[in-house]
């Protein structure tokens, strides 16, 4: 289960890709927009803010962020679906997909039929964090690879979910669109009080951790999550009272058929 208050604990942070990539978007004026994973529905309103006489959808798989989302004072169209079965309408103009295709094993697949199936001149534009090497991440696969978990674990994470930029670059020439791809490190410097868990782990359980906790009992995630915490506290040390979190991130912006519609 997400849960939407977990998420945002970083908003800021977790919002400052989203802007990278929305500031890309060359479109001025589409007909039909969609944010694919919306999450929350905090960044999809901005979406409205900057094309306010289009038709702005938002859908999630998961019901608590969609109920999130629903509440906020907006008039973007909110909805559950799973992205693995959406379809792009015939006026279909913008695509964006924040932090959501790392979470799909077959994304490759639906970029490409996404590409084939938009209209002509349509923007596609893509964030996925590529940190699955940091040290984080490799702290989160050998705990999960200890005896106790790893029937239970291995099956969830996997070593290299995403691309780099130029592997997205070349799917997505291949098929006739013009791309702008691109790679950025964050270093997001995390307060990290002395009463408080390790920054980290407080940002990893918002989105990594997820799948864990749900897989394992209340003892069984006291004691992963104990473990984790632990290498994570040698990993990214205190200084100063904040931790620095260096964060790798893989943007890209197709449109497709390399054309630019005068109506856009």
């Amino acid at each position: 289960m997400w849960d939407p208050t977990t998420y945002l604990r970083y908003g800021d942070e977790r919002a400052r890709p989203f802007h990278d990539l929305l500031a890309r978007v060359p479109t001025t004026r589409p007909r039909a927009v969609v944010d694919l994973g919306c999450g929350p529905g905090t960044q999809t309103t901005i979406l409205a803010e900057r094309w306010p006489g289009s038709r702005v959808t938002g859908i999630d798989a998961a019901p608590e962020m969609i109920d999130r989302a629903a509440s906020l004072d907006s008039p973007v169209e909110f909805a559950v679906a799973d992205v693995r079965h959406w379809r792009p309408s015939r006026d279909q103009d913008v695509v964006i997909s924040n932090s959501l295709l790392q979470w799909v094993p077959e994304h490759r697949d639906l970029l490409t039929r996404w590409t084939r199936e938009l209209p002509a001149g349509a923007v596609l534009a893509v964030q996925v964090p590529g940190n699955f090497d940091a040290p984080s991440h490799r702290a989160l696969r050998t705990v999960a690879n200890r005896p106790a978990w790893r029937t239970v674990l291995g099956p969830l994470l996997r070593a290299a979910p995403v691309d780099d930029a130029v592997g997205y670059a070349r799917l997505l020439a291949a098929e006739g669109c013009a791309v702008d791809a691109w790679e950025t490190s964050y270093v997001h410097l995390l307060p990290a009080p002395a009463d408080a868990d390790h920054p980290v782990l407080s940002w990893m359980e918002g989105t990594a951790l997820r799948p864990v906790r749900a897989a394992l009992d209340p003892t069984g995630w006291a004691d992963f999550r104990r473990e984790l915490s632990e290498r994570l506290a040698e990993a990214y040390p205190v200084e100063q009272g904040q931790v620095c979190f260096p964060f790798r991130r893989v943007f890209f912006v197709a449109r497709t058929a390399a054309r630019v519609e005068e109506n856009l």
